[in-house]
This record gives C-alpha cells, structure tokens and sequence, in this order.
C-alpha cells in the first residue's frame, strides 16, 4: 500500500522533483566517471611512466571524492528540505485522514528509496557512457594506443557510487524523520500562510556596510592581484578571510539598499508589476545572505578552478614543445673545492666517462652537440648587478632579495651551434663584447634594466660592454619550462680553459618514428647510467630527455585538468542546485501573491516577466559578484603560475564561461520553467 501510495506521489510531484532528481542523476553519474578511471583505462596501452601518473591521478580522484561526497551529501539534505516543504499540505491531511506519524515517515523513507534506486540506475546507466568518452580523452591526452580498448563497466566505482549515494539517502531518512515527528497538524496546516518577513534594515547603515566592505574587498584585491611583490602567506590569509568577510556583508548591505534604491526611483518602482518584482527579489536576498555568501564563494573556486587548470595543461605542453627541442640532454661535473660548505663542480669530459667503459656517446644519436660552459668562482648574481640591485630589482625585491646564483659563460661558438641543433636565431659578437640570455618569468625584464646603462663588466680577467640593451630569451640546456635564469655569452677568444664548467652533450637520437625513439631512448638511458656507474670520484651528473619530459608535462596537466574538472563539475552543480530550490520554494510560498495579481487583472506575461526578472536577478547577483572575485583570483593565479609555467587565458576562460551558460545556465532555466508551472498551478 505504501509503495503504491509513493510512487502515487512521486508521479504527481514530478515537477517538484524535477530539478531534485536531475542534480541527483549528474552527481551519480560525475562521480562514477571520475572513479571509473583506473578501470577505463586498464586497457589503454601506456609507457610505464604514463601508467605511474595514472596511478597518481586515481587516487587523487579517490582523495577528492571524499570532499566530493560531502558536498552532494550537503546538497541532498538541502534539496530534501525543498520537498519537505512543498508537501506540507499533504501531510497535514494524510494526520487528519489518521495516518500516524510514523507511517508518514514510512511513506517518505519508501519515497526516498524509489528516487534514490532511480537516480543511481540513471546516473550509472549515463555514467558508464561518458567514462567511455573519458577513456578516448586519457588515450588522446597521454597519445596512449587504445587498439585494445574493450568498453567496459566499473564494478569498484559502481561500488563506490552506491555506497557514497546510500549513506547520504539514509542520513536524508533520518532527517525527514526526525522533522516529522516534530511536525504539529495546525503549523502544516498554516504553512503555505507564512512567508518570509521583510526586515526593513536602516538604509544609512546599509550604505556605511557596504561602503566598509567595498574598500575592505577593494584592499584585498589590490593585496593580491597588483602588490604581488609584497606578498606573504600572513597577507594572503588575511587578503582571503577578509575576502570572505566582505561577501557576506555586502550581499547584507544589498539586501537592504536593493529595495530602498528602487523606491527612490518613482518612475521605474511604479512601472508595471516592478514594486512586487523588487519586494520579492529583496525578500528572497534578505533572506538568503548566507547561502548567496556561500554560493558566490563556490562560483569563484569552480571559476578558478576550472580556468587555471586548462591554462596549466596548455601552457606546460606548449612548454615542452618550445623549450625542448632536442631528443636528449646530459651533463656532467666533477667536485673541484668545498668553499663555506658549498661544492663547486667543474671540469670533467663526458668522453672520458664512456671511454672508461669501452663506450662511445655518440652511437646513440644522429646529430649533436658537445660543449662545456665556464665558470668563474665566487662570480654570481650579485657580483654582476652589484650596488645597483635595489635599484633594478624595484617591487621585485621582496621576492628577489634572497636570491644568488653562480653566473656561467659560453663561448659565441657553442651557443650558436646549440641554437643552429635548436633550430632558433644565431648571434653575433665583436672582441670585448657580451651578450646575456635568460628565459625564466620575470628574469629577461630584469637583465633590460641592468643594460640600459650599459653597464661593463670584468670576468675572467678581461673587460666586457654589452652588444645590445635587451637581454636575448632563450636558453643553452632544454627543460620542460623556462628555466634559465641567465647565462653570459663571451667571445671564444675571451674564455681560458681554466675556468671550464661542466660538460654537456645534447643530442637527436638515430631514429625517427615515435617506437624507434622509445627503444633508442632506453638504449641511450642504460648507456648513460652504466657508464657513470664507474666512476669514484665526487661528480654531480644528470640527463633528461624530450619523451621524459613531455609524460611529465601531460601527467601534471592531466592531474591538475581532471582534478579541476571533477571539483568544478560539482559545485557548479551545487550551486545551480541550491539556488533552483530555493527559487522554488519561494515561487510555491507566493503562490497566493500571484493568485491575487491575477485578480486584479493583471496579465499573464507580465506575470511571467516578472518570474523571469527574479529568477535572473536571484541566480545573477551571486555570479556577477564571483566573476569579479574570478578576475583578480585569476590575476594572482597567473602572476604566481608564470613563474612555473606561462600560457594563453582566454581559451580556458571562454570553456569556463562556456561551461557555466550550460549548466548554471541550465539551473536557471528550469528553475524559471519549474517557478513558471507552480505559479500557474492555481490560475
């Protein structure tokens, strides 16, 4: 009987539960995607360092569905109060028929589980498709062969799913018991006759809050988005708490000035059906301070999040393609002095190194480089800019002060034949000139100030003046991101064998398809580690190759990419959830108020107008407020990634943005659909 009587309701409620088992069905199915991962991607043929990122990946997912599970867990309750509230009539009638309350919460818990089954077979159903799409974007992110990948279903996330989705069904159970049990026939009876009363705060103390908040927020935002230079964690915490604080107090203020404005203005307060539009979007704002707070907070997270980790992916592939041209790169050095506990490594032949084991580099590859820098000892950063540090470092020096650095030389004729082998620009130099090279953020700007006055410089025993007052972006060793923080180029004849540095060789291997390459890179790996494995010496040696760096790079964008995808899904979600109920709560609480519009005569697409304004307003404000927050987020995000990494915006601002139309814009058109259907329930 109880079951029927459930699946009565529910089909009678569908509109109510509409958005309820919508946000249910794309919770499940997100999460079941993103913990079907390990699964989708057992087939995917994979190098053994893609699969240790894979490894990585999943149980960061793991990590965060946790925190994923808390969120939806939160969403539910909320969303369950929506309902709750919906059928208060009902209930009443179901206690004056003689049901008994703990029949009532019978009806519900069956209610509860009828929706929550439908909802995980949905979701899973929905989720199990698109994990296949997610397998095709990790075989296509990691250039992975998916010649035999076989569709196939997560038993561990479908566990997983019905596990995390069940605990948060039986705490909504709970709930809807406990509040019926407090539930009084005559407040159920009355409920759909009380509304949310209007507090009429003091206009001249709105206006100081907000004003307080405005210049505290405006302070945070400088704080963060433009001193960058006198940043610390102590004024970033304060800059955030202080952030947060704000948001509160001026969705308060608005609440209060919102209304009070709009009277002001008698021309457009008295148009149309504006008077009762404004009342009731300054009911629905006064009322929701808090949830507004929250949800602009979470917008700003999902913004951020979602835009910063596809610049982060883009920016570290493109990185590797300008910034590791070559197939391989090696160096090494041997241990010359220990000066004020500091090492200083140089001198010592690569050559050397294979010959003692009857091995020769150059086997390995087609075309090459072999050189060695020079170094002079005590020579660093500061002996170069000398008492001119504060004044070239500027803003800089908070960040740049405690930095020093050995400064190493190359000879015109090695950095010409590294950028020949690079495929990049060639220079030239005249006796007694230098020229300087750096390419990590922030260091190029740095070296043009230093050379605007031509400065001259003694190294090595000789005097130097700069060819040009621009330092050159580029570098002489490939890495996976900017990474040379200066180099000096002498001519040949200005250097001694003396002062010679560690050894490099940079190399294309003998090879050409991508299979070649990884068997010769294997090859030219164990050659390397072999040969070193020799020698006794103190010496400090290391390779990288392109292959290497280029998993690496895919691995931390597809970590940081799926990671941002996962967090900015849900709250997105969340936040489109939270409003939509609680814009139609309040559209089933009016529903008098529009009974007695129409009374008056009132049209129907003025009605309608009306519950389109509000809907827009109510899910605007918050949006308007984050992408403020999002602007100077990203601003600080930016300053602070491109000293790692550097990339384009505006490609993942425009997906950001693309996936907000769809699904917080999603929210709002059923939210004015499903308010558009409750008004019209009593027409």
């Amino acid at each position: 009987m109880l079951f029927k009587i459930s699946l009565s309701n529910i089909r009678k409620s569908l509109k109510d539960y509409a958005i309820y088992f919508f946000t249910l069905i794309l919770g499940v199915a997100i999460f079941y995607v993103f913990n079907a991962i390990e699964t989708q991607t057992a087939f995917i043929k994979m190098n053994e360092a893609q699969r240790k990122i894979i490894d990585i990946l999943i149980k960061s997912v793991s990590g965060v569905s946790v925190f994923v599970a808390i969120v939806l867990g939160l969403l539910i309750v909320y969303a369950s109060r929506f309902l709750m509230k919906r059928r208060n009539k009902e209930f009443a009638l179901y206690m004056m028929l003689g049901m008994s309350k703990w029949r009532i919460s019978a009806l519900l818990l069956c209610e509860t589980v009828i929706i929550g089954i439908g909802s995980l077979v949905v979701g899973l159903l929905i989720g199990v498709g698109l994990s296949q799409v997610m397998s095709a974007v990790v075989a296509n992110m990691f250039e992975a062969d998916m010649n035999d990948y076989k569709f196939t279903i997560s038993s561990s996330a479908i566990t997983k799913t019905i596990i995390y989705f069940s605990i948060m069904y039986i705490v909504v159970m709970l709930r809807s018991g406990v509040v019926i049990s407090k539930c009084r026939l005559i407040t159920l009876m009355n409920s759909e006759r009380r509304s949310e009363k209007i507090t009429m705060k003091n206009p001249w103390l709105c206006v100081i809050v907000f004003l307080i908040s405005a210049i505290a927020l405006g302070w945070a935002y400088y704080t963060v988005g433009w001193n960058f230079a006198n940043l610390s964690l102590r004024k970033i915490g304060i800059a955030m708490l202080l952030g947060c604080i704000s948001t509160f107090f001026i969705f308060w203020s608005v609440a209060g000035m919102l209304l009070r404005v709009v009277m002001s203005a008698k021309g457009i307060y008295y148009r149309g059906l504006n008077s009762f539009t404004f009342r009731q979007i300054s009911s629905k704002v006064n009322t929701t301070v808090a949830s507004m707070t929250v949800i602009c907070l979470m917008l700003f997270v999902t913004i951020c999040t979602l835009s910063t980790a596809f610049v982060i992916r883009n920016s570290l592939n493109k990185s590797v393609e300008e910034n590791f041209p070559v197939d391989f790169c090696s160096y090494f050095s041997l241990s010359a002095s220990d000066s004020d506990n500091e090492y200083l490594y140089k001198g010592g032949d690569i050559d050397e190194v294979y010959a003692q084991q009857n091995m020769s580099i150059y086997d390995d590859f087609r075309d090459y480089y072999h050189f060695h820098d020079y170094i002079e000892e005590a020579y660093t950063f500061d002996s170069l800019i000398g008492d001119k540090k504060e004044e070239i470092l500027g803003d800089s020096m908070s960040i740049y002060s405690l930095m020093n650095f050995d400064i190493s030389f190359l000879k015109l004729s090695d950095y010409n034949a590294l950028m020949k082998l690079y495929g990049k620009k060639q220079i030239e130099l005249s006796n007694g000139e230098y020229a300087i090279c750096a390419n990590i953020s922030g260091m190029p700007e740095i070296y043009n100030k230093f050379l605007q006055d031509s400065p001259e410089i003694t190294v090595m025993g000789q005097t130097f003046k700069p060819r040009s007052s621009k330092c050159i972006e580029s570098f002489f060793y490939p890495d996976m991101q900017e990474s040379n923080i200066g180099t000096i180029i002498v001519p040949d004849n200005a250097v001694s064998e003396e002062y010679r540095g560690t050894d490099y060789f940079i190399g294309n291997y003998n090879a050409n398809d991508k299979k070649a390459k990884e068997a010769a890179e294997e090859t030219a790996r164990s050659h390397w580690n072999n040969a070193i494995s020799g020698i006794e010496e103190d010496y400090r040696s290391g390779f990288d190759t392109r292959i290497e760096a280029s998993s690496n790079a895919i691995g931390i964008g597809a970590i940081v990419t799926f990671l941002g995808l996962y967090i900015g899904f849900i709250f997105l979600v969340s936040c489109g959830a939270i409003l939509a109920l609680k814009e139609l709560s309040e559209s089933a609480d009016s529903l008098q108020r529009y009974t007695m519009l129409r009374k008056l005569g009132v049209e129907e697409k003025e009605i309608t107008k009306s519950i389109f304004l509000q809907s827009g307003v109510f899910f605007l404000l918050p949006l308007l407020l984050a992408c403020l927050h999002s602007y100077v987020g990203m601003r600080f995000g930016m300053i602070g990634l491109d000293m790692v990494v550097g990339g384009e915006c505006t490609k993942p601002v425009l997906f950001t943005a693309a996936v907000l139309i769809v699904i917080y814009g999603g929210y709002f058109l059923l939210t004015f659909l499903g308010s558009k259907a409750i008004v019209k329930e009593q027409k």
